[in-house]
């Protein structure tokens, strides 16, 4: 097959090294965006006098028939002809005659790939946002139910003070709700059009930019040829984002694995989204949240590889280049499926509070009331971190806990505690009363949820 660059070429690579060197295994995932850019081009190339009209209509249509056969799975691929790009080129060709050549008047495939790679991640990122709305009004359909649910709080994955458990699951909410943000404003360094940029260089076409850029949705150009085919600071941000996405994921997929475990049993996850064992009968396995926190080191993975990539490039396109793209198809779809999983799991999540509930009445996590208790009264919060902890030492020989101690116990210790110690020492109490601004106060996690079904 004639290499449609071969001019100055004496000999031909062998097979395999064709095949090493093509991208077409997996840059046929651009083949819409290819088209797409294709079309803007050609109608541009005849509004600026530089193919005739009959020519880009002929173009145009042979155009829209291969994206008819690209939607369709019609379309055969060759390693021969290298990329997404050449391999369309042909078949144009093939389809209309050799006006299909004039298609890349004015054009290279530097801008060409760097076009294709920003309207595929506009779209992406757009679908993102979406799964990521999904997933936050699971969210909020899982806190409505559990705002009075009490679950022990950790720092150090030790107890630390009983709250909401839908004022945990929030968390996850605002968490989700800047990635969202990181995403939307990427799209303003990714929504700008490198087409027309030609090679590095511009070119001597009296071509139209803005004209394909409006087509095209962009909101503008690249100022400068050589930024605009050697820039991959989109793609970096995109993975950047999904990494910082994926780690949120992946904290929420360790809870949901502890919350499940025996040792917890805070939460049952539903059937759909578990496994078992082949040799033991038992067992209810929280494979997909496992998957999703492993595959949190292929989207870093992903990240690294670019970085690393592009950091001794010199201007403009460098073959290093077609590394961008492999990482960039992965993420896409492991963020995408992990978010879609994550909707359905929680979702379908049952909640065990009477668990939880047990959890809270058995432990210390109430001993901050206790200081609070005391600094109420005007004993320094220092001397009454104190006291409260040799309660909790004094509980811990006795094998009791802190409800547990009769109030002479407590009177020894300060006489300013009263018999209203012990409603500060119930875990709801404690919770209902943290009510400052963020808190896990019931009234303010009623508050949370409006904020959020509000920004969604």
């Amino acid at each position: 097959m004639k290499k449609l660059w071969g001019g100055r070429f004496t000999a031909t690579a062998e097979d395999w090294v064709d095949e090493f060197g093509a991208s077409i295994a997996f840059d046929q995932e651009l083949v819409q965006q290819d088209i797409e850019g294709s079309i803007a081009h050609a109608t541009m190339l005849a509004k600026s006098g530089i193919v005739t009209r009959e020519e880009a209509d002929e173009i145009i249509g042979g155009l829209k028939q291969l994206k008819q056969k690209a939607e369709s799975n019609d379309l055969e691929y060759s390693a021969k002809l290298e990329d997404i790009h050449l391999n369309i080129e042909h078949q144009l060709t093939e389809l209309i005659g050799p006006v299909g050549g004039k298609l890349h008047t004015a054009r290279s495939r530097n801008d060409q790939v760097a076009t294709d790679m920003h309207l595929y991640l506009r779209e992406q990122a757009g679908e993102i946002i979406e799964l990521i709305k999904d997933f936050q009004k699971a969210i909020i359909e899982q806190a409505e139910q559990h705002i009075e649910t009490i679950v022990p709080g950790y720092t150090h994955l030790q107890r630390a003070q009983p709250i909401s458990f839908a004022h945990h699951l929030l968390a996850y909410y605002w968490m989700l709700d800047r990635d969202k943000q990181r995403y939307a404003d990427s799209l303003k360094r990714t929504n700008l059009s490198p087409l027309g940029a030609g090679a590095l260089a511009g070119t001597t076409f009296p071509i139209d930019r803005h004209f394909t850029a409006e087509m095209l949705g962009f909101d503008g150009i690249y100022e400068n040829s050589l930024d605009a085919v050697s820039d991959r600071d989109f793609i970096l941000e995109f993975l950047s984002d999904s990494s910082i996405l994926m780690m949120h994921l992946s904290r929420l997929c360790e809870e949901i694995i502890l919350w499940s475990s025996q040792e917890f049993q805070f939460i049952e996850l539903s059937d759909t989204f578990t496994t078992g064992s082949s040799i033991m009968p038992q067992k209810k396995n929280p494979d997909m949240a496992e998957l999703i926190r492993g595959k949190t080191g292929r989207v870093y993975g992903s990240l690294f590889s670019l970085l690393t990539v592009l950091k001794g490039l010199p201007l403009a396109y460098n073959k290093d280049m077609q590394e961008d793209k492999e990482g960039m198809f992965d993420t896409v779809k492991t963020v995408k499926g992990s978010l879609k999983i994550f909707s359905g799991m929680i979702r379908t999540m049952k909640v065990k509070a009477e668990k939880m509930e047990k959890a809270v009445k058995n432990d210390f996590s109430n001993a901050t009331e206790l200081a609070d208790y005391l600094a109420a009264k005007g004993v320094p919060f220092r001397e009454a971190h104190e006291i409260v902890g040799k309660l909790v030492l004094a509980c811990i020989h006795k094998n009791c806990f802190l409800s547990d101690l009769p109030l002479d116990e407590y009177k020894k210790m300060n006489p300013l505690f009263e018999e209203d110690i012990y409603t500060a020492l119930n875990p709801y109490k404690a919770v209902e009363r943290r009510n400052s601004s963020g808190g896990t106060g019931f009234s303010q996690v009623e508050s949370q949820i409006a904020k959020a079904k509000a920004a969604i």
